[in-house]
């Protein structure tokens, strides 16, 4: 299993290429470049399930958490599930953008806001499978970045999830509530071991985006984002937390689906743009000539794809005496020996040579 966030179709075909029979494989489409587009089918059951993933090329992790999911269900102790389910699994929609480790496809179009033009190739191979199959549920499965918290007072948000609006109003839907009831259950099942790290996507309505376009069309839809644990940048912590949640909601719709209140997912901490990846203080800043002393220096980090790994670049993203910000890392610059001034160039990377060596993560 790979440890490192770059998924491309290659390492794809190498997971592929070792699933057990049981296991249907289709291509059923093609990417701007001509790569295969997969699809995996597993289960008998008469409740359809289509899961895709890497929708964003750069959105790794919940694909990585499908190749925990699909050995699981094959195990005995879950073939009453198998029974009850037939799981449709793209596994990587955008092979193209998981190449060059970009959130758009070749033709640089996010596939996200594409549900109703239908620009893409990509996207009309996910629209022709779900007309195909006429899901009783869709999961819609991402990665967000580092900046997000769950909610002002919680940790960074490991886990967010959404039941996308069908509406401008983003009214209570049927489709809707039961995506909200089913995430509930997942909250209910995670929160003790994940306390403070789970939060509630963002639901305003954008009939562009995918999950929003099923829902209107009546299929109950959840949006799962993988973000981030503390040192967890390769996301391999996060990863079994998709993979618990994925657990979590097929136990919850195979057995009777207990009453949940639709309050109860409003309860859920909504997400919050407040965190950055390292907060170092105090230093002095010079900013177009100008020289600031005793500041805090918010850094975020930049992924790049290099020599077939990724990069965590650390560049400037704002500074201040007193930031109203939260850091996965703070850094006393008081034993540093930072005798000249940090000096930012214009792609916001810092012009720091030992900096940036403190500040490496290894990919």
């Amino acid at each position: 299993m790979t440890g490192k966030r770059y998924f491309p179709p290659e390492l794809l075909s190498i997971f592929l290429a070792n699933l057990k029979p049981a296991v249907k494989q289709l291509i059923v489409g093609k990417s701007v470049k001509g790569l295969p587009i997969h699809q995996l089918q597993l289960g008998s059951g008469p409740l359809k399930i289509l899961m895709w993933s890497q929708m964003h090329g750069n959105e790794t992790t919940t694909t990585k958490a499908l190749f925990d999911l699909i050995p699981w269900l094959l195990e005995a102790d879950q073939a009453s599930l198998l029974q009850t389910f037939s799981f449709y699994i793209i596994p990587q929609l955008n092979p193209d953008g998981a190449k060059e480790y970009t959130r758009e496809n070749a033709n640089g179009v996010d596939l996200n806001r594409d549900a109703q033009a239908q620009t893409e190739p990509e996207s009309k191979v996910l629209s022709t499978q779900y007309q195909k199959i006429q899901p009783d549920f869709a999961l819609n499965l991402h990665g967000q970045r580092t900046i997000y918290g769950a909610g002002i007072q919680g940790n960074a948000a490991s886990l967010s999830f959404l039941a996308p609006a069908a509406d401008s109003k983003r009214s209570l839907a049927p489709a809707r509530e039961h995506a909200m009831k089913a995430i509930v259950a997942i909250y209910n099942e995670l929160r003790t071991a994940l306390p403070k790290g789970i939060g509630r996507y963002d639901d305003h309505f954008n009939p562009n985006c995918v999950g929003d376009a099923f829902t209107q069309a009546g299929t109950p839809t959840i949006l799962f984002e993988a973000g981030h644990y503390p040192n967890d940048y390769q996301r391999e912590i996060t990863r079994k937390w998709i993979f618990n949640s994925f657990k979590a909601l097929f136990w919850y719709l195979y057995q009777t689906e207990e009453e949940t209140e639709v309050a109860a997912y409003f309860k859920i901490p909504e997400n919050t743009k407040n965190f950055v990846d390292i907060i170092l203080s105090p230093v002095n800043i010079e900013d177009q000539g100008v020289l600031y002393k005793k500041q805090q220096l918010a850094i975020q980090y930049r992924e790049e794809l290099k020599n077939g790994a990724i990069a965590f670049v650390p560049t400037y993203h704002g500074y201040g005496s007193s930031l109203q910000l939260k850091a996965h890392r703070y850094i006393d610059a008081t034993n540093l020996n930072l005798n000249e001034p940090l000096v930012f160039l214009q792609d916001q990377s810092i012009k720091n040579p030992e900096l940036n060596i403190l500040f490496s993560i290894n990919s």
